[in-house]
C-alpha cells in the first residue's frame, strides 16, 4: 500500500549546521526518500508543490522548519485568511540568489521598522527556474506580521 506524508518538520536554526540539516531534508524530499511529493512507491503526487513553513520561533533563533506538499489554491486560500501576511516576490537567475535575496530584505525591512513580524507562521515558496515560465528563480515570502 503506498501512502504520502503531509510534512516533514525538523527544528533547526541558520548555522552552518542548521543549514546543512535544511539541506539533506530538502534532497530527502527531492528524492522521494520522504514521500511528501512522491508516493511511498516514489510515483509523483500531481500537483502538488513543495512549501517551506517557518514556526516556533524562539529567542535562541531556533524555529520549525516544516516541508508540505501543498495544492495549487494554497497561497490563494492563505491571502483569504484572517491572519496578517506581507508578501514578498523576487527573482533572479540562481534560487540561492534569489532565496538570499528575499530574506535579506525581510531582515532589513524588519530592522528599518517596515514590518512587524509576529514570529508565528511563515512561509517560503521557491521555484527553480527550469520550472518557471521566464526562465528565472522565484522566491515567495508570505511573512506574518502583527
Amino acid at each position: 500500500m503506498a501512502y504520502v506524508l503531509n510534512c516533514m518538520t525538523i527544528r533547526t536554526n541558520n548555522t552552518h549546521e542548521g543549514i546543512s540539516k535544511i539541506d539533506e531534508l530538502w534532497k530527502d524530499i527531492v528524492s522521494g526518500k520522504l514521500p511528501i511529493l512522491f508516493d511511498s512507491e516514489h510515483n509523483f503526487q500531481n500537483g502538488l508543490s513543495p512549501v517551506s513553513r517557518y514556526s516556533n520561533y524562539d529567542e535562541n533563533g531556533n524555529y520549525d522548519l516544516s516541508i508540505l506538499g501543498v495544492r495549487a489554491d494554497f497561497f490563494k486560500e492563505l491571502e483569504n485568511t484572517k491572519d496578517a501576511y506581507k508578501k514578498y516576490d523576487f527573482c533572479a537567475e540562481d534560487i540561492s540568489k534569489c532565496t538570499k535575496n528575499a530574506w535579506k530584505t525581510v531582515w532589513d525591512d524588519q530592522k528599518n521598522g517596515l514590518i512587524n513580524r509576529s514570529y508565528t507562521i511563515d512561509y517560503e515558496s521557491t521555484v527553480p527556474a527550469e520550472y518557471s515560465k521566464d526562465g528565472k528563480a522565484h522566491c515567495y515570502l508570505y511573512i506574518a506580521v502583527k
